[in-house]
């Protein structure tokens, strides 16, 4: 497994269960906007955020239709890499903060530009749902053991 010529890679669609989650936890915040005792204009501006939020997440991290939604991640030689249409595939340095459980895999990222890390980190959330059981267990298993999960792409 820890190999370095042992490549990996998977390809992830939309999930069911996330949209479902999403939903629920925006209708409770603008339920939540309804039954604030505070100013009609206030509640409203509370609504337009919430929809401009979703409008913007929707399709970057929950649909994944958005050309920049990252759907596939894969491991070789050169070190991880996620995929997005827009920009194909991109190095990347995961951190040790990135989640592996049974039911989602929250991986959290440095996009790699110009050859070092970015300051920036990114997170990707990938539900069980999203991937067949056993590709879904499969990358739970590699970063989890990988002797090289934390490190910058070569």
């Amino acid at each position: 497994m820890s190999s370095l010529s042992d490549r990996f890679e998977c390809h992830w669609q939309a999930s069911r269960l996330l949209v479902t989650v999403y939903l629920a936890v925006q209708c409770l915040a603008l339920i939540a906007l309804y039954w604030l005792d505070i100013a009609v204009w206030a509640a409203a501006l509370g609504a337009l955020i919430c929809l401009a939020h979703a409008a913007w997440v929707v399709p970057r991290a929950i649909l994944l239709t958005h050309p920049a939604a990252f759907t596939a991640l894969r491991r070789d030689h050169q070190g991880w890499q996620l995929w997005n249409a827009r920009d194909g595939w991109q190095p990347v340095q995961l951190c040790p903060d990135s989640l592996a459980l049974p039911w989602v895999v929250i991986l959290r990222f440095r996009p790699i530009i110009a050859g070092r890390p970015a300051r920036s980190i990114n997170s990707c959330c990938i539900p069980h749902d999203a991937l067949t059981p056993d590709i879904h267990r499969r990358l739970r298993v590699r970063l989890k053991f990988s002797r090289h999960r934390w490190a910058a792409p070569e």
